[in-house]
């Protein structure tokens, strides 16, 4: 249900996803679309001047302009860069909250990512130690050994 607060873009993308099956058929697209769409937006959907939209995609395409503000604005790469874990907070506070961070940002900088992380750790920590000496080599390689750290030294 789209209440007017989430990204537009996303929601139709979801959408979409949903209802590939019935993509052919324009009409029901309309409708169903329609029946996802909360109080606030159905009132800006019936002030719509009559046959104004003639298409799913025509519909779409009003429905994110009306909606832009509520679109998720890509964060640059420098607040990846200047992330570091903080005193006193556990290896999967800090974790997530890269990851969250890390998944905000366009682009393919994965290579960045894996060694920030790493940076971003107090020297004294052994998983620095170990990327420092084995470095990864993919994404899901520092995923697993970030997990295998948890599991051993939880209160980090």
């Amino acid at each position: 249900m789209y209440n007017g607060r989430m990204d537009p873009t996303e929601h139709v993308s979801h959408f979409n996803q949903r209802m590939v099956v019935h993509s052919k058929s324009e009409a029901l697209l309309c409708k169903v679309f329609l029946s996802n769409l909360g109080p606030v937006v159905m009132r800006w959907f019936d002030s719509l001047k009559e046959d104004f939209i003639n298409s799913f995609k025509e519909l779409t395409r009003v429905f994110r302009a009306r909606f832009v503000t509520c679109s998720r604005v890509p964060q640059p790469l420098d607040f990846l860069l200047s992330m570091a874990m903080q005193e006193r907070e556990t290896l999967k506070t800090y974790s997530d909250r890269y990851w969250e961070m890390f998944n905000e940002i366009n682009g393919d900088f994965d290579d960045v990512a894996m060694r920030t992380f790493k940076v971003g750790l107090p020297a004294k920590y052994d998983l620095r130690k170990s990327l420092t000496r084995k470095p990864v080599k993919s994404m899901c390689r520092l995923i697993n050994r970030i997990d295998e750290y948890k599991w051993v030294n939880e209160d980090q």
